[in-house]
């Protein structure tokens, strides 16, 4: 069921790449109305972008709890135990076991597709898994040894991504909802908003695979897809 998407990825670009079909025009007014509660089954699994909605959470305090602002799921959380998992193997080994990269790249790629639905860039819905869809993810496996010491550190590295990401995260929030206004008025999804949520996605799909450790390189910050 689950099956690495490994497409060739050109060299100068990062290895982990959004693909959206742009739907700008002629937008679903119904089910934009009520995309959040239509999404709600996929955010209780593979959660939803930061800042944008609440997500339904664990803790050993209060146990299972719906929180404002957090992007986990169900499987979210199954991917940061793997990720766990393989960040001792890679230290040790320096390798990446291959159902742990398999495992994470098969979240990742039903992350974005939701996301995608979620966030009003396209409207059809997403299928359960992986699928025939309009928008997904690409990442290629790396090819040899994995860099240890980077992913030894790899939070702490990633820092500085996270903190602009929580700013681009509100700042995505607050634009999805005029577009959602904009859509449901006019039956459009305003270009210039269009391509910065595009951006956004981009930028928190390329971090979110180095932070499960799907690649070592640093992901640029930029907003270009």
């Amino acid at each position: 069921m689950i099956e690495a998407d490994e497409a060739p990825v050109a060299a100068t670009t990062y290895p982990v790449m959004i693909h959206v079909e742009p739907a700008t025009e002629d937008r679903n007014r119904v089910t934009a109305a009520f995309r959040f509660f239509l999404a709600l089954p996929h955010v209780i699994l593979v959660g939803a972008p930061i800042a944008m909605v609440g997500s339904l959470g664990w803790s050993t305090e209060s146990g299972w709890s719906w929180e404002y602002g957090s992007s986990g799921g169900l499987l979210s959380a199954v991917a940061a135990v793997a990720a766990v998992f393989a960040w001792f193997a890679i230290v040790f080994t320096g390798r990446h076991p291959d159902g742990l990269w398999k495992l994470a790249s098969y979240y990742m790629r039903w992350r974005v597709r939701a996301t995608v639905y979620l966030t009003l860039l396209r409207d059809e819905y997403p299928p359960f898994g992986d699928g025939p869809y309009p928008a997904g993810l690409d990442v290629s496996r790396p090819a040899g040894p994995r860099d240890r010491l980077s992913v030894a550190f790899r939070f702490v590295l990633a820092i500085p991504h996270l903190f602009v990401l929580w700013v681009l995260g509100i700042a995505w929030a607050f634009t999805t909802a005029i577009a959602w206004a904009a859509i449901l008025l006019t039956g459009r999804y305003p270009e210039t908003l269009y391509g910065f949520a595009i951006g956004v996605l981009a930028w928190t799909a390329r971090v979110e695979g180095y932070m499960l450790l799907l690649r070592d390189e640093y992901p640029p910050f930029t907003l270009r897809a």
